[in-house]
């Protein structure tokens, strides 16, 4: 008997560590394809362990996001005409599928108390039941010439956003977004899902050592901590899933980072997970680090290394 992948085995413990997380998020602390921790935690789901694989969406979004798929291969058969597939029209045909999914890397035993097993609707064919109503809306609208204009390029979720119009929609001006600031500066992003959220720093305290101390919390001589204050502000549809200061560090003289500690204080509230739409989350986040240290900047990315997302507050004038 194999036993289990030592990826797999990583993934997991990043899982239980977080209990509750999207897969995005997992995949970030991992340093990992998104599509390959979705495709391994939904093989592992059904080898008995005690874990839920779930998904979450914008249902109008996705309706019209169907809609205008559906419509615009509509289009294209009717501009292509009909046709016959040469051969004998009866008889049975077996579908062959195309491709393989991914199974379990590796054995995992099951719990002595037992799990029930994963839940799963009949294994016959279900009648479909439209999700909304028809799409004929769109029949007074010409038709796009290259369906990358609904999905997006292959493997991004462009196409599931709330934000997107179509067809016919002409797109706004852009305009190129502020990725720098200082302390009270509110700074625009898009998340790794497409949400729309504004990061304000409200305040950074250096030193912080009255408040840790204060939390029952001891410093090693030679050590300082600092509190930085964020608010995060999610002005789309989608809801941001993530904590807001998971990727939070503060950058040194020297260009290092410094992450945030494993502590929280009780005089100042941690940021929890998630950000629903069109609500605004503040938080304090806690940083241990030499006394000697300086500091130049905060800085805000949704998973380490995307600078495309990466915000940064200059804090030398403190």
């Amino acid at each position: 008997m194999a036993g289990p992948d030592p990826v797999d085995v990583r993934l997991l413990s990043v899982v239980a560590e977080m209990g509750r997380a999207a897969v995005p998020e997992i995949a970030g602390r991992l340093g990992m394809d998104v599509r390959d921790v979705a495709a391994r935690l939904a093989a592992l789901s059904t080898t008995g362990l005690p874990l839920i694989v779930g998904v979450e969406c914008d249902p109008q979004a996705i309706r019209n996001a169907v809609a205008a798929a559906q419509h615009w291969a509509a289009q294209q058969n009717m501009a292509s005409g009909p046709y016959q597939v040469p051969g004998p029209a009866s008889g049975s045909h077996q579908v062959q599928p195309s491709g393989s999914y991914p199974q379990p890397s590796g054995g995992y035993p099951m719990p002595t108390g037992g799990y029930p097993a994963p839940y799963g609707g009949p294994s016959g064919p279900q009648p479909f039941v439209p999700a909304g109503p028809p799409a004929t809306s769109f029949q007074q609208q010409p038709a796009p010439s290259n369906p990358m204009n609904v999905w997006g390029p292959p493997g991004s979720a462009s196409w599931a956003r709330g934000d997107q119009q179509w067809p016919g929609a002409q797109p706004a001006p852009q305009q190129q977004p502020v990725r720098a600031g200082k302390v009270g500066s509110k700074l625009d992003v898009e998340g790794l899902e497409g949400e729309r959220i504004t990061i304000l720093l409200v305040e950074v305290v250096d030193p912080a050592d009255f408040l840790f101390t204060a939390a029952g919390y001891e410093l090693q001589d030679g050590e300082r901590s600092v509190v930085v204050h964020t608010e995060l502000t999610n002005r789309g549809a989608t809801p941001f899933a993530s904590l807001p200061d998971l990727y939070l560090e503060l950058i040194t003289e020297e260009g290092a980072a410094v992450s945030k500690a494993p502590v929280s204080l009780s005089s100042r509230p941690p940021h929890r997970i998630g950000v629903q739409p069109g609500e605004t989350a503040g938080g304090h986040t806690v940083y241990v680090l030499p006394e000697n240290t300086e500091l130049t900047k905060v800085r805000w990315t949704p998973r380490p290394g995307d600078e495309q997302r990466t915000l940064t507050w200059d804090i030398t004038d403190l």
